[in-house]
Parts: C-alpha cells; structure tokens; sequence
C-alpha cells in the first residue's frame, strides 16, 4: 500500500476551491475508486456522479490533471503519483456541486436534430436491401456513450462558450449517423450550415483524442459533413445548375 494526494474542486455554481486528501492507493485502482475512498473516509458530503463503473455509461467525465476523461478508466499507475493528482468538473458545462455539472444542454441539442425518416420499402414484406458495407460505415457513430468528453474538450464550447451557435462534436457524431445512413431521406444540411455552426469546427481533432470509444470523430464525422455542406451551398457549379433548372421549371426564358 502507498499513499497518494488528490486535489479535488470543491463547491458549486456561486464558485468553490482546490482542497486536497490524502488517501491510500494500491495496483490496479483508477481515479474513481480513489475518489470512492476519500467520499467513504473524508468526505461524505462530496458529489460525484458514476454508474457502471465500466466505460459504458459516461457518466464519471471529469478534468483529471487538465485533461477531459473517465475516472473510471484512468488509472492511477498511469498517473504520476508524485505531486497532487487534480480532479475537477467538467469545464464546458454549468457546474452543480463538487465534480458534478449540468449536461442538459446536450439533450435540448439533441431533441432539435431531424429524426430518421427512413425511405419507402424496397421490398413487399416491408423490408429494405442494405449493403454490409453501408451497415457498418454507420455502426462507428452508434458506439457514442454520451460522456460528453468530446463537448468538453472542443474549444468553440470550452473557451468561447458559443453553446447557443455550435452543438458540438457529439452531435455532429449523431448527425452523420443519421446523414450516412442508406435509407435515410432527411435533409439537415441547411440546419448543419445554421442552427449547428458546423463552420465553427477548425478540424484540431482534440474531440478525437478524447473519445474513449475510439470513434473518428473528426475524420469520419465532421469532415464528411462539411464537405456535404460545402457541396450543397458553396459549389458554384451547383448554383449554377439550381438556378437553371428553376428557370426551367418556371417557364422564364435565359
């Protein structure tokens, strides 16, 4: 057994502190089960949100040393030990108390995103043909566990807190997965150039790094999205075109 300090943000939305505890540690424990022992022995009025203790739920985001991540699965052995381990709240969103934070915004965002609308059958049973290949371009984007990780690390949110103009990585995720997928019919281009801010992405890729899932974030969501909307409003080829074929369909001559 050894003994390791940690720094933990303490306090709530009127503003709050660093305070440290020094606890006991051994192999193999990860940043929550340290955080369990210091509420069980030290602080049992401290809040912590937690779940599956797993990497399944995403509900233990939190800054450990500056950086977004699961406590669940950051462990301490990866972690020096040597100086005060700080843990704190999630900076991107309104903090409640301790290391908890109001993620609502994240479900207002998602309750705007057009829902699937899949096209007509192929088939008389009421069923469609689908390429494997179609299926699984998709399938990345379904591993999302809503931690929200990647909404906390996106600088557009982080730093200059454009929430009302941007909805961040995680939803650009949600939303190619509904845009790639073959049988869906809805457009949400002209809501990914607005409402979304999909413009304000700069491409760092630090949603990507922070993915405990592993999804390509940035790669295979964002960028196809921004082509898509590139494509649809900035082609001049495609504007060119449009306005013919309206001239056309209206009987105007050229």
């Amino acid at each position: 057994m050894a003994s390791a300090t940690f720094s933990i943000w303490r306090g709530d939305a009127s503003g709050g502190r660093f305070q440290d505890y020094t606890t006991e540690v051994s192999d193999g424990m990860v940043v929550l089960d340290a955080v369990h022992t210091i509420q069980a022995e030290q602080a049992g009025d401290m809040a912590v949100r937690w779940n599956c203790k797993a990497g399944k739920c995403g509900s233990c985001s939190a800054e450990i040393n500056g950086k977004p991540r699961l406590m669940c699965m950051t462990r301490l052995g990866d972690l020096p030990l040597d100086k005060p381990v700080s843990i704190e709240p999630m900076r991107s969103f309104p903090v409640i108390r301790d290391l908890v934070t109001d993620v609502s915004w994240n479900y207002r965002v998602k309750a705007k995103i057009k829902k699937f609308k899949p096209r007509k059958p192929d088939n008389e049973d009421g069923t469609w043909n689908m390429d494997q290949s179609d299926v699984d371009r998709v399938q990345e984007f379904r591993k999302c566990i809503e931690c929200f990780l990647c909404q906390d690390v996106c600088h557009v949110l982080r730093e200059h807190h454009l929430h009302n103009e941007f909805s961040g990585p995680r939803f650009m995720v949600h939303i190619a997965g509904l845009e790639m997928h073959p049988l869906d019919t809805e457009d949400r281009l002209a809501d990914l150039k607005e409402r979304d801010g999909i413009g304000y992405c700069n491409i760092t890729k630090c949603c990507t790094k922070v993915c405990p899932e592993g999804i390509t974030i940035t790669d295979n969501a964002i960028i196809p999205l921004k082509e898509r909307v590139v494509d649809e409003f900035y082609d001049p080829l495609r504007k060119f075109f449009s306005k013919f074929k309206r001239r056309n369909t209206t009987g105007d001559e050229d």
